[in-house]
């Protein structure tokens, strides 16, 4: 039966559920409704998975079930005693019923169209990796803001499908591994078991965060060096489907004219990034 499922992990996320839900819950169309001349409402579940949780991140999240009632959707939170995104991603994955699936974060907001665009998509038999078009969210700090400039223009970014924070796969694209592996990094692992022709970026948006401070940005940069690491290592057969662009010295020296603050600020954390060991969890720092 055509149906999406969201799987949305929080560890710790109080302060950012509540928002996150709130724009699922103002999808405009509702999913469905956007895909012909004739509206058919399409099933939608979301499960939570709080795992590891000290704070009120479940309480939260249950007190929006009966928004996503009066949607018409199935709305469901798990609550974990570990911490781990991965086991949480499992843990939802395991009660999960629609076979097409998106990966949401909690402190990712998506525009009104998005999620009617995703779910429409991932309705193929193809295997499809599928997300927005990501928008970093305004930063507060001065480094952050400096270091977004530029990460904005970088081709990774611009154009490729990054998926941070949201991304979707079609259920043959799922079918492609089993559980999600004890690893860093899961938006690279799933990003990568897709060729580049098979990654569709739409043309909604949604706004994703940088952590903000320059001690925190070489945290989190250290962690994805590391995951990207891991995978190369752990998983060699994906390394086919990277098609990150390289960036040239003349991109470099543009990229340096138009954005020279930023360019200091994000040369500083790659660099210091080669400094200490890397991190083990997948924290984002904040």
């Amino acid at each position: 039966m055509a149906g999406l499922s969201v799987i949305l992990p929080a560890c710790n996320e109080a302060e950012e559920i509540g928002a996150c839900l709130e724009t699922l819950l103002g999808s405009s169309p509702k999913p469905g409704y956007g895909s012909g001349s004739i509206p058919v409402p399409m099933p939608i579940e979301v499960i939570v998975i709080a795992n590891g949780c000290t704070d009120a991140t479940a309480e939260i999240a249950r007190g929006y079930a009966p928004h996503f009632k009066r949607m018409g959707w199935d709305f469901e939170v798990l609550e974990r005693p570990e911490g781990g995104k991965m086991a949480a991603l499992n843990a939802g994955e395991a009660v999960a019923r629609h076979r097409a699936r998106a990966y949401l974060d909690a402190d990712v907001r998506l525009g009104k169209p998005l999620l009617d665009q995703l779910a429409r998509v991932l309705q193929t038999d193809k295997p499809v990796y599928a997300s927005g078009l990501c928008q970093i969210a305004p930063p507060a700090s001065f480094a952050t803001r400096a270091y977004a400039r530029l990460y904005a223009r970088v081709p990774f970014m611009t154009k490729g499908v990054p998926g941070c924070g949201l991304f979707g796969v079609s259920a043959a694209g799922r079918r492609r591994w089993g559980q999600f592996p004890d690893i860093i990094s899961d938006d690279t692992f799933v990003r990568l078991s897709f060729a580049p022709c098979e990654r569709l970026k739409l043309n909604s948006a949604y706004v994703w965060p940088l952590v903000e401070g320059f001690g925190r940005l070489v945290r989190v940069r250290k962690r994805q060096n590391a995951g990207v690491a891991e995978i190369a290592a752990r998983f060699p057969e994906l390394a086919a489907n990277d098609d990150k662009p390289r960036l040239g010295w003349v991109a470099i020296a543009v990229l340096a004219l138009r954005e020279p603050v930023g360019f200091v600020v994000y040369g500083a954390v790659a660099l210091l990034t080669r400094l200490g060991p890397a991190p083990k969890d997948w924290s984002r720092g904040r």
